[in-house]
């Protein structure tokens, strides 16, 4: 079992304009390795792509692993985003860009203290790392649009939910955070969906409890 690692990379300079952007952009990279079907994982804002993608190329997808997020239009995503922890949905604009740059920092930590179940796990090497990658030119303008597509998405996904996926679905929440919404989301918008909680984990998931998170995905993906 290989894995090709994608990154939602919102210190990139193009904006996004809704998830079917790097729904193409997996789709491409996966045409180029002659890959016609893949198993496709993501979290956080990788789950939204994740789903995008599934719903897009239902028949490329061998099974879907979605991890501690929600998928905008997917039921309860109205009371999931009336939630004051999710305020960054809606922050953005060049305002929002004024007040946040030389602070990137301070914005990043936010998310890190409030959604882990113990911040302590997000170590200094990786707060700094994020925090210069989001300091470059045009990085947080990326960042805002990539929250602010996500209102496209939700319309665009309630399109998808229709019908619902038919492969494999695992469906993983940390215990300190989505825990098990995360299948409760899922199964508004799949058939065949397995629930995992990763006890004593926040959002953070690769950080908080890699083993457990690695073990369940792994089980999943091999399992027949």
């Amino acid at each position: 079992m290989a894995g090709i690692p994608a990154s939602c990379n919102a210190s990139a300079k193009a904006e996004k304009t809704s998830g079917a952007v790097p729904t193409v952009t997996v789709r491409s990279v996966l045409n180029q390795l002659g890959l016609d079907r893949a198993a496709i994982v993501g979290h956080d804002i990788g789950t939204m792509v994740a789903y995008a993608y599934a719903a897009r190329y239902r028949g490329r997808t061998e099974k879907l692993v979605v991890m501690d997020a929600p998928v905008p239009g997917i039921p309860p995503w109205d009371e999931i985003v009336r939630s004051p922890l999710l305020w960054q949905f809606d922050f953005g604009g060049p305002d929002m860009e004024r007040l946040v740059s030389g602070r990137e920092r301070i914005y990043l930590d936010r998310f890190w203290n409030e959604f882990a179940g113990d911040p302590s796990k997000i170590d200094e090497a990786t707060r700094e790392h994020y925090a210069k990658l989001y300091a470059l030119p045009g990085a947080m303008h990326s960042a805002f649009a990539q929250f602010r597509s996500i209102r496209q998405d939700a319309q665009d996904n309630m399109v998808s939910m229709g019908t619902k996926l038919t492969m494999p679905v695992l469906a993983v929440g940390g215990q300190k955070s989505f825990g098990s919404n995360e299948a409760i989301v899922m199964r508004n918008a799949a058939v065949n969906v397995t629930e995992v909680v990763i006890s004593n984990s926040g959002h953070w998931l690769m950080e908080e409890e890699p083993a457990a998170t690695i073990a369940a995905v792994r089980a999943f993906l091999t399992s027949k």
